[in-house]
């Protein structure tokens, strides 16, 4: 499926971006700092060519611990330079931890903590990114299509292609486990432990897919900077509610104090107001894929669904013209969105700024 354009009305810059690692480069940001004091010990990273997972493995075999027990803040791309955080467990001390340097992988910083790292506590990713073989209007361009971004309530916050696979095909194997119970009337099977991470990926997937197609379908229909009634929206920084007063919240979601979230489909997901035009939505996107419902509570154990922001926080947002055919990006995003789904929107190329399949989400 093509995704549309928030900005269609400006042209792209074209280009190639991420010729080779050093053009994408993305620093985490932790929502708190490390204590200073604990039995762990929270190390900031930099890596290239490797993922997450796999520079958390490497760490814990240098230091004859279990890679089960580091914590990781989010997950990064393997075909990028990255700055990230992990946690060690003890008896690990800074100085053991400081003193590793590893093909690919060093340690910039050591500090001990109460706790283990969680997945998700990421504030924000800084990314500064350079595009080849532009035009040299191209600088001006970026920046005018990233100010547009930049202003309430954001840039779509799609998911990249990176979530589906290399053969896009995730999506489609999430369809394919939505059984529901066995022909005997058995309750729904939970999947053997080792297929677990794996089952939890796939109907990821499904959802990440059925997100954007309601994204798409709001954009397509002119309501993606719209309230409508029955809107599930969050306060920038707080919790969710259910619009009521759509007049109201339209003017809190213009001045970037509210964002409407979308569907990620599960059984236990919040749902919008009862018989209102955003449930009919949601409805909506469930019945073109052919889902019914109630099919996500055969895969509870593996996902009970969840709101996503519809639009993500451009922050920051700079434009360098490096020479006369390549500019270099900088902006920052939340933890979890994607900065090449940004991307996409400066360069507007047909193949949607080259997101790499092969790695992990960027912006986790």
């Amino acid at each position: 499926m093509t995704l549309p354009y928030l900005t269609s009305a400006l042209p792209g810059t074209g280009g190639t971006l991420r010729t080779t690692d050093d053009d994408f480069a993305v620093e985490e940001e932790l929502p708190y700092p490390p204590s200073g004091a604990g039995d762990h010990v929270f190390v900031q990273i930099e890596k290239r060519g490797m993922t997450s997972i796999d520079a958390a493995r490497t760490i814990a075999r240098a230091l004859g611990v279990r890679d089960r027990d580091l914590g990781i803040a989010g997950m990064k791309d393997r075909h990028a330079v990255t700055r990230q955080w992990l946690s060690l467990p003890p008896p690990v001390t800074p100085e053991q931890a400081s003193a590793v340097e590893l093909p690919g992988l060093r340690v910039l910083a050591a500090h001990r903590h109460p706790h283990k790292l969680r997945t998700g506590h990421v504030r924000a990713n800084r990314f500064v990114l350079r595009v080849r073989g532009v035009g040299p209007d191209a600088a001006d361009r970026a920046q005018e299509i990233l100010d547009a971004l930049s202003r309430p309530p954001g840039a779509p916050n799609w998911y990249g292609e990176q979530r589906f696979g290399k053969d896009r095909g995730n999506a489609a194997r999430g369809m394919a486990l939505l059984a529901g119970p066995e022909p005997s009337g058995a309750p729904p099977r939970r999947p053997a432990r080792r297929d677990q991470r794996l089952d939890r990926l796939m109907i990821s997937a499904l959802q990440s897919q059925l997100f954007n197609d309601w994204l798409s379908a709001r954009l397509g229909d002119g309501l993606y900077a719209s309230v409508l009634a029955g809107d599930v929206l969050h306060k920038r920084g707080g919790g969710m509610f259910v619009c009521d007063d759509p007049a109201t919240d339209q003017v809190r979601l213009a001045a970037g104090e509210l964002v409407v979230t979308g569907p990620m489909f599960g059984d236990r997901m919040r749902l919008p107001g009862n018989a209102s035009p955003a449930l009919a939505r949601e409805a909506e996107v469930l019945a073109r894929a052919g889902i019914p419902r109630e099919a996500f509570s055969s895969v509870r154990a593996l996902a009970e669904g969840t709101r996503r922001d519809a639009a993500v926080e451009v922050a920051g947002a700079t434009v360098v013209a490096v020479d006369g055919s390549t500019i270099e990006v900088a902006f920052a995003l939340p933890g979890g969105a994607y900065a090449t789904t940004v991307m996409r929107e400066v360069m507007k190329d047909p193949k949607d700024a080259a997101d790499r399949v092969d790695g992990e989400p960027e912006g986790a």
